[in-house]
C-alpha cells in the first residue's frame, strides 16, 4: 500500500505542513442518494392516493360489460344519487340550474366531456332528464358511466319466444 507524503492520515505523520491545506482540497461532490431515496417515496406515495381522489360522491354504479374509455382529460362530473339527488362535481346542484352552473364551468368548451354518474336505483327519468338538460345546454360529449364486469347486454335466450 502507497501512501503520500501529503497525506494528512499518512503514517507517522511528521510531515504534514501547517497553513496549507496540502493536495487534499473540500470535496466538490453531492450524494444524491438520499434524494433519490425521498423521491421514490414522494412517487410511491402519489401512486397509491391519486385513485383514491377521484370519486367524489358515493354511488352503486351499475354495472355492464362496456369496455373503459381511454379519454384521460378532466372531465366534468355529474352524479346522481338514488333519491334524485344531482351533485355537479361535488356539490349539490339543483335541476334548474344545472345547464347555466355546467355552462359556466366549461366555457367555451362545449366539447369538454361531461360524465354522468347515476346510482343504480335512481329513477330512469331523473337520468333521462338530465341527460337531456345537458344535451339542449350545446354540450356534445355526453357520457354515462358505468362499472365493467356485469351481466352480458344481450338478452337471455330464455326471453325469447
Amino acid at each position: 500500500m502507497a501512501l503520500s507524503a501529503n497525506d494528512a492520515f499518512a503514517a507517522g505523520g511528521s510531515r504534514r505542513r501547517r497553513g496549507r491545506r496540502g493536495r487534499r482540497g473540500a470535496l466538490s461532490e453531492i450524494n444524491v442518494t438520499p434524494l433519490v431515496d425521498v423521491m421514490l417515496v414522494l412517487l410511491i406515495i402519489f401512486m397509491i392516493s391519486a385513485p383514491l381522489l377521484t370519486a367524489g360522491v358515493p354511488l352503486e354504479l351499475p354495472k355492464t360489460e362496456a369496455g373503459a374509455m381511454q379519454d384521460q382529460s378532466e372531465p366534468l362530473t355529474v352524479s346522481i344519487q338514488k333519491d334524485g339527488s344531482i351533485y355537479l362535481q361535488e356539490t349539490k346542484t339543483a335541476f334548474e340550474t344545472l345547464g347555466p352552473t355546467l355552462k359556466a364551468l366549461a366555457g367555451e368548451g362545449f366539447d369538454k366531456p361531461i360524465y354522468v354518474r347515476a346510482d343504480g336505483g335512481a329513477s330512469y327519468a331523473v337520468v333521462a332528464q338530465v341527460m337531456a338538460s345537458l344535451s339542449t345546454s350545446g354540450f356534445t360529449s355526453i357520457n354515462l358511466i358505468t362499472d365493467t364486469g356485469g351481466p352480458s347486454s344481450t338478452p337471455a335466450e330464455e326471453s325469447r319466444p
